[in-house]
């Protein structure tokens, strides 16, 4: 034994809004269903994924450069006002 303690490495992604890594747990999975960006709090929904950072200013900037059409290979422009009730609601909590 090195008397290290084991640490189990943390899975990190990059949000698509505001490009900084984070860790998973503390981003907000989206996936694209029927051409509507859904929320995917839990990440088992199936398909493709992108990762953002449960605030307006994020998916603002998302919206605005276009990067979940990008990021989930959509063939068109995603609805994202589920995507932006659901942030609105858990940013109070």
């Amino acid at each position: 034994m090195s008397g290290r303690t084991p640490t189990r490495a943390c899975p990190e992604r990059t949000c698509v809004g505001c490009r900084e890594r984070a860790a998973k747990t503390d981003l907000l999975r989206i996936v694209a269903i029927k051409g509507a960006c859904v929320p995917d709090p839990r990440g088992t929904l199936p398909g493709r994924g992108a990762y953002v950072h449960p605030a307006p200013v994020c998916l603002d900037q998302a919206v605005r450069r276009r990067a979940f059409t990008r990021a989930l290979r959509a063939p068109g422009a995603l609805d994202v006002k589920a995507l932006r009730q659901y942030v609105e609601q858990t940013e109070g909590c």
